[in-house]
């Protein structure tokens, strides 16, 4: 499972999930720190990384364009420190890794997980 977190998450996430053998990169640490979400979004496609992001935006793109991919977690949580968001996202992906891994938009509360699978339409 390859990840790329979005800027506003910690950078030490990334540090600390590699170490226990993800494949992880962030955003702030592959030149994109100023990239649009599209841009984003079309990275992440074509390396079939899975997107992780604290903006609502990522969720709107693929709904509005029916997009199939790439898979993307908001998490509604402000102020996750690295150890924090890594512990999240290593929880999460136990109980929702194969649904993203098949196409799917999740947003993580405090007290709940959504899971929607993409593309929210299905073509004719």
């Amino acid at each position: 499972m390859k990840l790329l977190l979005d800027q506003g998450l910690p950078r030490s996430s990334a540090e600390i999930l590699r170490n226990k053998g993800w494949d992880i990169q962030h955003t702030g640490e592959i030149g994109m720190s100023r990239a649009t979400d599209r841009q984003i979004l079309e990275y992440a496609r074509d390396e079939q990384r899975i997107v992780i992001t604290l903006d609502s935006d990522f969720h709107a793109i693929l709904a509005v364009e029916n997009l199939n991919s790439p898979s993307v977690v908001r998490i509604r949580q402000e102020g996750l420190r690295g150890p924090e968001l890594a512990e999240l996202v290593e929880k999460i992906w136990s109980r929702i890794g194969q649904q993203l891994e098949n196409g799917a938009m999740a947003t993580i509360t405090e007290k709940a997980m959504r899971i929607r699978k993409i593309p929210l339409h299905e073509s004719d």
